[in-house]
């Protein structure tokens, strides 16, 4: 299964999804215009200085600000994830208080410098900031205001980082418990089929010696051909396709003429990526509940259907049918490891079906979303 890659620091804010740089400006700008008016609202009531002009310098001297402390805080973020590329810690979009804090207290007076001069040169008032400037009482309360507001804007900031990363440590996680899960499956069902087969060898021996030696060699030849494939968290359709077909080879041995089979797989899917091992178990259920049951055995046939983004798989057999009173999902281990399997790889997206076949039979459907 592949694994996604560590947080990188343009991901900061947005929980592991990397977002344009259009998006960020546009949540900059809903958090950072806000608190500017708040700002504006505070300094008309305490300097009684028209309003328009306070929101010019409260948006000039707190967007600047604010620009110089998220341009900072990115290009730390990156030279950290760059130098130090295998700790999961410098691949935070967050490089710590002890690089941010000065950097903090030098956004906020180089913002506030920059961000006077242009508004004042946008509301030709230079002599209003002189003023406020000679007034020391005035400079303070101007100066602890921004570097508040400053503070608080970089504290939301450091809180939506560090959720994003938490959220980015459950996922993976997640993730290694569910390749831990379907590990786990995968090693369960493959003596599965093992023992069934030896069962069926062991029976064999006494009624046709001759046709046991031909299932054994098969079942060799199956085991070295599929031993490292089955390892895979993934593989070809056309594999699992190969896969199947040997495995119907090793019980044609045992059935002899009471089985065919028909495998229809498209050329333009033969590339599509799969979880090995989900067509063995419903063809395996096919025979030993639908064919075998029969005296005359009869047909199983896989296709392969691409339906928009979804993938389908279909296994159908000619066999004694589901009983149309109590319709039936299937119960046994094979099938259940299947959907298991589904699940934790995707979700509602995957499904698994089995239901009474048209002319009679039984038709197992598996649909799963296209990876690529």
């Amino acid at each position: 299964m592949p694994t996604r890659p560590p947080l990188q620091p343009q991901d900061a804010l947005c929980g592991g999804q990397a977002d344009t740089w259009r998006q960020v400006f546009l949540r900059e700008l809903r958090i950072g215009v806000p608190l500017c008016l708040g700002v504006a609202l505070f300094l008309t009531a305490v300097f009684h200085d028209p309003f328009h002009l306070n929101l010019v310098y409260s948006l000039c001297i707190g967007l600047t600000i604010q620009g110089l402390i998220e341009a900072g805080r990115y290009a730390m973020a990156a030279w950290m994830a760059r130098r130090r590329p295998n700790d999961p810690a410098a691949q935070r979009p967050w490089p710590g208080w002890r690089l941010m804090g000065p950097w903090i207290v030098l956004s906020v007076v180089l913002g506030y410098l920059f961000g006077a001069t242009l508004a004042g040169a946008l509301t030709d008032t230079r002599h209003l900031h002189s003023l406020m400037a000679g007034n020391l009482r005035s400079l303070a309360v101007i100066s602890v205001v921004v570097l508040a507001v400053s503070a608080g804007t970089t504290w939301v900031f450091y809180s939506r980082a560090q959720l994003a990363a938490t959220e980015a440590a459950a996922q993976a996680a997640q993730r290694s418990a569910a390749e831990t899960q379907l590990k786990l499956l995968q090693s369960q069902l493959e003596p599965h089929m093992l023992f069934n087969t030896l069962a069926n060898l062991r029976v064999l021996i006494s009624l046709d010696p001759g046709q046991a030696q031909a299932m054994l060699d098969h079942l060799i030849a199956f085991l070295r051909a599929t031993l490292s494939a089955s390892r895979a968290a993934q593989h070809p359709l056309a594999a699992e396709f190969e896969r199947v077909a040997d495995y119907l080879a090793l019980m044609r041995v045992r059935m002899g003429e009471r089985l065919a089979v028909e495998l229809d797989l498209p050329s333009e899917l033969r590339t599509l990526p799969v979880p090995p091992l989900l067509l063995q178990p419903l063809v395996e259920n096919a025979i030993l509940h639908g064919l075998e049951p029969q005296v005359a055995g009869g047909r199983i046939t896989l296709r392969a259907r691409r339906e928009g983004a979804q993938l389908r798989l279909t296994v159908h057999d000619s066999g004694v049918g589901l009983d149309a009173a109590r319709p039936s999902r299937g119960t046994g281990f094979g099938l259940a490891q299947v959907r298991e399997r589904l699940a934790t790889l995707h979700g509602a997206q995957a499904s698994l079906t089995l239901e009474p076949a048209a002319g009679g039979g039984t038709l197992a459907t598996l649909t799963l979303p296209i990876t690529t």
